[in-house]
């Protein structure tokens, strides 16, 4: 396939998951342009989204991708790719993958051929990646704590009580391990010059100065 055989192939691929996405979300053709105006985009109209479908129009923007995907409620990178109903895709010209690899290529969770450099873009991405999953774990154990802590304090059973609060200690210390190795981190980015991205509020205690990482001072 040429370079140019292929563009189209690509946009024939997105007018293909429009379509699916469309009927699926039980939108017609002029539901959706109009979504796209209220969002600001008057010019994807009801007849430049019939001709996509048809395929009469053989490009697309990256702008469209995204305020169409917001109208469909689907994530952009499904428009993309045919994940799901289709074994493999043509991600270059001439380059074939698994269509999974090719997602996760695309979002940056791996690389065509090898693991990226670090400090390289991807390295990026999975910094950011790996601070996520660092913020999820301190909000589990975290809320886990205050959920026996809570139960402790509604039961009259003093065997029950007595076993809460120790269930309760034991998470509060993995809530302290998993903030102070979160703020450690975040600490790593920074000296990166990467600005982490916001705490939930229950966890903005861990960019406080000298702040005390335990659930009963940040409450």
């Amino acid at each position: 396939m040429t370079p140019d055989q292929w563009s189209t192939a690509f946009t024939g691929r997105i007018a293909q998951r429009l379509r699916d996405s469309r009927k699926a979300a039980g939108l017609t053709m002029a539901e959706v342009a109009q979504g796209c105006a209220t969002r600001g985009v008057p010019e994807l109209t009801e007849h430049s989204i019939k001709n996509l479908e048809s395929g009469r129009k053989t490009s697309i923007s990256v702008a469209d991708v995204v305020v169409l995907a917001d109208v469909l409620g689907v994530p952009p990178v499904t428009l993309l790719f045919p994940l799901g109903s289709s074994a493999t895709v043509e991600v270059l010209p001439g380059r074939e993958l698994s269509t999974w690899d090719a997602v996760a290529w695309f979002t940056g969770e791996a690389p065509l051929d090898e693991p990226a450099p670090e400090g390289s873009p991807r390295g990026v991405l999975d910094l950011f990646r790996q601070h996520g999953d660092l913020v999820a774990a301190a909000t589990s154990s975290y809320a886990m704590a205050r959920e026996r802590r809570r139960a402790a304090s509604t039961t009259l059973d003093r065997s029950r009580r007595a076993t809460l609060l120790q269930r309760a200690e034991g998470y509060e210390e993995h809530a302290f391990e998993d903030c102070q190795e979160l703020r450690t981190f975040r600490g790593r980015m920074r000296d990166r010059d990467l600005t982490p991205p916001a705490l939930p509020t229950e966890l903005a205690f861990v960019d406080q100065p000298e702040a005390s990482t335990s659930l009963e001072d940040s409450e």
